[in-house]
């Protein structure tokens, strides 16, 4: 009874070799008797017997051990399959192989396949016993007796030496690989003799059907073509259950001499061996006279219809920075082995299935928009880079860059191309990072309501200088503006602008207002939110809690900010930036795969509240030109000292963007130059970044329904709201100390104002006494002259009552804001 046979895609793996060496006489000793044996006895007893007969004849008592310690069994081994890169639509981005090989079943190889195959290279396949004793005595012959080599193995035995290769391979045994491959000389010899060996034992363990697929599945078809499935896809664009006998031929040909004989690169050769298999199949009755006729009047170019599937990204084409991405995840997931090594080998040899979140409607756009703004090859040398991440899942939708994917760049340098992967950190794409400029500014912004401040508490925005010890770092004691402990933050213009609300300092992007709030706070609790929301450094080191933090001093990626600005697009709700949904191995098995980890990273209200001035940047601030139509969107510009990086970063309830321009090899000035045929005195995030974003994210939404932001928390929007104290007819400092009491910053105004009260005392205040107003807020003391009589106006009425929770609660929303969803104004 025939044993089981291995799955498909295993392969016998051969024992080592132990090295023991031949001579000529051993060598000729031993198949000669070999031969002598099988002729008289059978094949089967010539396995088994060998030993004893070469004891009984003049071989010598060395070459006996030596037949004996040659290997009798083969154990089952996987073969090396491609791996394939998917799309979130089932579109094939890229294949990888060590060997380009898929793996079938026998039954899904056409008949005529197996037919065509067995006539050319073993014709006596079904009758033999793994070796064909008449087709080596004359392989010997002619071998050794003329200038000529010939086979004369069965297709157990090619079998057999294909493994030998095959494990040497991917043992990483270079002599292993070129013994297995040696045909002439005792050496030569030597090798048949094992081959016949473990062919006789592989087909007592191993039905002849099993053989054959093994043997279809593991043959070389062509200079990087291996199995039939692949060959007949690459050369035919079909799969090998679907050839006909023509095709059939072609491949069967080629497996004599895979390099000399493969279609593609040696046409009229592999013609010729094509026509000589339809003779063989025409004399074995495989094929009709017609048949044959036809086949041979038919050039071999018009049969062909080659589907090169390319290894690595390259194929990927407008997607081949994703599918690096993806390279990447997998190199770097532990989810696919213990060592980046073993994940690589996976890749390569592993047969793997790879689905992918990439959406090419979105990525086509992308790609589109950020080469029509700034072409691969502008003079200006100016990188522009879009990632976009769908909120709540962490879903990689599109990563798109204005250079062609070229791995080789780094040593063969091409304009407009790079293997660097400006979207990603240096982990996941090579690249340094770029300063993100004021779109860190939501970060503090966050924290700041997260500390149950307010978008209407007033912020003092005046240049000043300031000095370490004016900021709190609780994790840092020794901070520091180095030797002279001074700091000199300014705005892009170099203006001071006074008293602000944050709201309005958010808007118009103050940087000196952001110092002033950061002074407030704790900067290391300030890094955690960011952390928390998804921030991270391009180069995987720690965030350094430093005040200049706030205008974005260190290096990030397109994806990450991207993927925190995601986390306010979900109302708090941060999730990792994912590119793999599903892995499924050469069986069908699903592997695990890198989770999105969702989590409520911050409390819905302080998120919410984000949006509500995020929103309010689209509608009056610096991303007015990039709001959408027809839809809310928020967003935040961004631009570094020196104009170095521009940016964008922005979102929809459904998609959040991040777009990135400027120099990816060094931090050049984006001052009095040209870019695309325009000539700019100075680039900020609104300039270019910010249309690159509104016209992607406008084509991005179309067909998508128009969702509103969640409302932002009434009490992080108006802070809390106590009574103005009534200070009139009180002099300027007690009126100070009872509105500074009430948690109030107070400012005088020294002009006098005609009033009924005394000269130099208060006249009124503004906001007025008796109303409500923010804790932390501004109130105007204003003088009175002495010299009126009016009565006081009526106080103003107060604000709405509170809507919401406090945003005092933890970052991960254990707090009292709940937020609440109501339709927001565009």
């Amino acid at each position: 009874m025939v044993p089981s046979a291995p799955p498909s895609s295993a392969r016998p793996e051969p024992p080592v070799r132990r090295g023991r060496q031949v001579n000529v006489f051993q060598a000729l000793a031993l198949l000669l008797a070999f031969l002598l044996t099988a002729g008289v006895g059978g094949v089967l007893a010539a396995g088994l017997v060998m030993p004893a007969v070469a004891t009984a004849t003049t071989v010598t008592e060395s070459s006996v051990g030596l037949f004996e310690e040659l290997p009798t069994d083969l154990e089952p081994q996987e073969l090396s399959q491609q791996s394939r890169i998917w799309s979130a639509d089932g579109t094939l981005l890229a294949t990888f192989y060590h060997r380009n090989r898929i793996v079938v079943p026998l039954e899904e190889i056409a008949p005529v396949m197996q037919q065509a195959v067995i006539a050319v290279e073993d014709r006596r396949f079904y009758d033999h016993a793994g070796v064909d004793v008449e087709g080596m005595g004359r392989a010997l012959r002619t071998n050794l007796f003329s200038d000529d080599t010939e086979g004369g193995s069965t297709l157990t035995q090619q079998y057999v030496k294909n493994v030998l290769i095959d494990a040497a391979d991917a043992r990483g045994d270079a002599q292993a690989v070129q013994d297995a491959m040696v045909s002439t000389g005792t050496a030569g010899i030597a090798r048949k003799l094992e081959e016949a060996k473990l062919a006789i034992s592989l087909e007592k363990r191993m039905s002849k059907d099993d053989i054959l697929e093994g043997y279809l599945n593991i043959a070389q078809f062509g200079t990087s073509v291996y199995g039939v499935e692949s060959a007949a896809r690459y050369y035919f664009s079909v799969s090998a259950k679907d050839l006909n006998y023509l095709q059939a031929a072609t491949i069967a040909g080629i497996t004599q001499a895979p390099n000399a004989n493969d279609p593609v690169v040696s046409p009229e050769r592999a013609e010729v061996r094509r026509n000589t298999v339809l003779l063989t199949m025409l004399q074995q009755e495989v094929i009709t006279r017609e048949e044959y006729d036809a086949g041979i009047a038919t050039p071999l170019a018009e049969t062909l219809k080659v589907s090169n599937p390319g290894n690595g990204c390259v194929t990927a084409g407008g997607a081949a920075f994703f599918c690096d991405y993806v390279t990447k995840v997998i190199a770097q997931s532990e989810e696919f082995g213990a060592t980046q090594a073993d994940r690589f080998q996976l890749l390569l040899r592993g047969g793997l299935d790879v689905y992918t979140t990439l959406d090419l409607r979105l990525q086509a756009i992308a790609d589109e928009e950020v080469r029509s703004a700034v072409p691969p090859t502008d003079g200006s040398g100016l990188g522009h880079a879009i990632s976009t991440v769908e909120p709540g899942t962490g879903k990689i939708l599109a990563m798109a860059q204005n250079r062609v994917y070229n791995p080789r760049e780094a040593t063969e340098p091409v304009a407009g191309e790079t293997a660097v992967n400006y979207n990603a950190g240096f982990a996941y794409g090579s690249s340094r990072g770029f300063q993100p400029g004021s779109t860190f500014k939501p970060f503090v912004l966050a924290e700041w309501l997260r500390q149950g401040k307010s978008l209407n508490e007033q912020v003092d925005g005046t240049r000043r200088i300031w000095s370490s010890d004016e900021f709190t770092a609780s994790c840092d004691p020794n901070l520091t503006f180095g030797a002279e402990d001074e700091w000199h933050p300014n705005n892009f213009d170099g203006q001071g602008r006074g008293r602000m609300s944050v709201l309005k300092a958010t808007s118009d992007s103050i940087n000196t207002a952001y110092v002033s709030m950061v002074s407030q706070l704790d900067v290391c609790e300030m890094v955690e939110t960011a952390q928390a929301v998804g921030f991270e450094r391009a180069d995987g080191g720690a965030i350094q809690p430093v005040p200049s933090i706030v205008l974005g001093s260190q290096e990030t990626a397109p994806l990450t900010m991207a993927t925190a600005f995601a986390t306010f697009a979900a109302n708090g709700v941060h999730c990792d930036p994912v590119a793999i949904t599903r892995v499924t191995d050469r069986a069908g098995n699903e592997l695990p795969v890198p989770s999105a980890n969702c989590r409520q990273a911050i409390d819905p209200a302080v998120a919410s509240t984000v949006t509500y001035a995020l929103q309010d940047v689209m509608r009056n601030g610096s991303g007015r030109g990039a709001q959408l139509e027809g839809r809310p969107s928020a967003g935040k510009t961004g631009t570094t000292n020196s104009n170095w990086h521009t940016w964008f970063v922005g979102y929809t309830p459904q998609l959040s963007t991040a777009v990135w321009l400027g120099n990816p090899r060094a931090n050049v000035p984006q001052q009095n130059i040209e870019i695309n045929g325009r000539y700019y005195r100075t680039v900020f995030g609104s300039s270019i970044s910010a249309p690159t974003w509104d016209r992607y994210m406008t084509r991005a939404h179309e067909g998508l329904d128009v969702e509103r932001f969640p409302e932002p928390n009434n009490r992080l929007l108006f802070g809390e709201q106590v009574s103005v104290p009534n200070v009139a007819g009180r002099s300027a400092q007690r009126a100070v100390d009872a509105l500074e009491a009430s948690g109030f910053s107070v400012r005088v105004n020294d002009t006098p104002v005609d009033s009924p009260y005394p000269a130099g005392t208060v006249a009124f205040t503004d906001p007025r006494g008796g109303t409500r107003s923010t804790v932390g807020s501004l109130v105007t003391i204003h003088i009175s002259s002495g010299r009126s009589t009016r009565p006081e106006p009526e106080p103003e009425p107060e604000p709405p009552a509170d809507r919401g929770g406090n945003g005092n609660g933890n970052r991960n929303g254990n707090g009292n804001g709940n937020g609440n969803d109501s339709d927001d104004e565009d």
